[in-house]
């Protein structure tokens, strides 16, 4: 039985805290806010017991914690929890800079426990399914891969621009697809309803020959999750929301089979196994860190209006 925790029970903390209560081989232990009646009412729905100051519920000895804090206390937070024994799913991005990020997984080297990253996209039963047939190499070398990912702002976030909150996610699946680092990153952006950048688009380059481009926003009226993936032998569409892949070549036009599930319950699952196995889970911290470092050096090349090398 895994003893699990989570700290942060805001809107993505309360679906970590109902999918743990689901599974039958965890133990809820325990969850942690600082919003006492929302944690004493969440604790008494799901039968487990609430704090307010995290390090009493650390101290409980847990073997998971779910981390789903404001992005700037995810280093104080990950590494008293893995200090206090416990190993970590930290949700996206890692950390609020690349330093601590590296604090976090030296940490978790130092104290021999694992550090995931909540990058739920990778856990998606679409992304999943596009990876297979893309290393199948059923629509061949890959050349090129697009992702939009824009709606309306959502105003509890605010510590981050639109590029650490929703465009990592593209920046660490892109990368996924292509099971390559980004080494030259471009970015246009602007801030117009927020006070960081509410609207970006970014050019990556992976190898020299293998083009990224995510564009996100906070201004669309209406949410799109998408995908494109072109190949020499065929181009792929996937819809983040309806978790569907297309493909296209020159004889014909499919659907690939998925079986829908809900990611993250995949993605804690997957957490969950590798801890009961004694294995690394993945995403890793290093790729979380990748995903910042990219992000962060996009902020940096809009503002310079320069092309980074990374």
């Amino acid at each position: 039985m895994i003893r699990a925790g989570v700290i942060g029970a805001g809107a993505m903390g309360k679906n970590h805290i109902r999918i743990y209560s689901e599974m039958p081989d965890v133990e809820l232990v325990g969850i942690s806010d600082i919003d006492q009646d929302l944690v004493q009412g969440l604790a008494k729905q799901y039968g487990t017991e609430a704090f307010t100051d995290y390090r009493q519920l650390l101290a409980k000895g847990l073997d998971a914690v779910s981390i789903v804090v404001p992005t700037r206390m995810h280093r104080q937070v990950a590494i008293d929890a893995i200090e206090a024994g416990a190993n970590v799913l930290v949700e996206k991005p890692i950390a609020d800079s690349v330093e601590n990020a590296e604090a976090i997984i030296d940490a978790a080297k130092e104290q021999k426990r694992f550090v995931m990253v909540g990058h739920i996209e990778r856990f998606n039963p679409a992304v999943i399914r596009l990876k297979e047939i893309i290393d199948s190499g059923l629509l061949g070398k890959i050349v090129s891969i697009s992702t939009t990912r824009v709606g309306p702002y959502n105003p509890r976030i605010r510590d981050v621009g639109v590029i650490l909150d929703i465009g990592v996610h593209d920046i660490d699946v892109i990368s996924y697809l292509y099971n390559r680092r980004a080494n030259q990153v471009y970015a246009v952006a602007g801030a117009d309803i927020h006070s960081q950048e509410d609207h970006a688009t970014i050019h990556m380059r992976f190898d020299n020959e293998f083009s990224g481009l995510v564009e996100v926003n906070w201004l669309t009226p209406h949410k799109v999750r998408k995908l494109t993936a072109v190949g020499v032998k065929g181009v792929a569409y996937l819809d983040y929301v309806d978790q569907t892949v297309e493909l296209h070549d020159s004889g014909w036009v499919r659907k690939a089979k998925i079986e829908q599930k809900e990611p993250l319950k995949n993605e804690l699952e997957h957490f969950v196994r590798c801890i009961r196995d004694c294995k690394q889970p993945y995403p890793a911290g290093e790729d979380g860190m990748h995903a910042l470092h990219v992000g962060l050096a996009a902020i940096r090349s809009y503002k310079d209006r320069q092309l980074i090398q990374i």
